[in-house]
């Protein structure tokens, strides 16, 4: 059973957040080389932003 003290968990938020930015940053870097990608990976970071907030 999830503790219900801990919510939002401060820890989960942060480290999801780390890879939201890692996510976002990398697919910055692919918009000169494939914008395919790009857009893929800043969706991807859009998803994990939601996610962030949901924990």
């Amino acid at each position: 059973m999830k503790n219900l003290d801990k919510l939002p968990d401060p820890k989960l938020h942060q480290i999801i957040s780390f890879v939201k930015s890692g996510v976002r940053i990398l697919g910055y870097v692919f918009i000169p080389f494939n914008i395919s990608v790009a857009v893929t990976l800043l969706i991807v970071s859009e998803a994990i932003g939601i996610i962030e907030e949901l924990v």
